[in-house]
């Protein structure tokens, strides 16, 4: 097997595991730090129109999906409640267009949901549980 080839298999077998780490690892950490600010965040939300009674929903499918995603178990299922998750929370919070930082924040929710809808589409990739045997 030729250098280009064998570098073309790792990046193959790792790329799926790793970007589902890299996509992920985010709302993780998102739903962990609300557990430890939990009345700061409930604050922010009442303040934007959102009732913090949603907040134990959000942290839950934000810890709960990110680790489903992260170990490639029901994985399709995992990345559609993220998506949505993205889209939705970005067009409840960063939706003031005079603010180039909010504008940026609406579009990398839209990326990050793009990224979720692939794995929607293609599944988990290597290392996964949706993939054992």
């Amino acid at each position: 097997m030729s250098k280009i080839n064998l570098i073309t298999s790792v990046v193959n077998t790792v790329s799926a595991p790793i970007g589902r780490l890299l996509i992920s690892f985010i709302f993780l950490m998102s739903g962990l730090n609300k557990i430890g600010n939990y009345s700061n965040t409930s604050g922010w939300m009442e303040s934007m129109g959102v009732s913090s009674s949603l907040l134990p929903l959000v942290i839950i499918i934000e810890i709960l999906a990110a680790i489903a995603i992260i170990v490639g178990w029901k994985t399709k299922i995992a990345a559609f409640l993220l998506a949505s998750f993205c889209i939705l929370s970005g067009l409840i919070f960063h939706t003031d267009f005079s603010n180039q930082v909010e504008m940026i924040m609406l579009m990398k929710n839209f990326a990050i949901a793009g990224g979720f809808l692939i794995l929607v589409v293609n599944g988990p990739g290597n290392f996964s549980l949706d993939n054992r045997n």
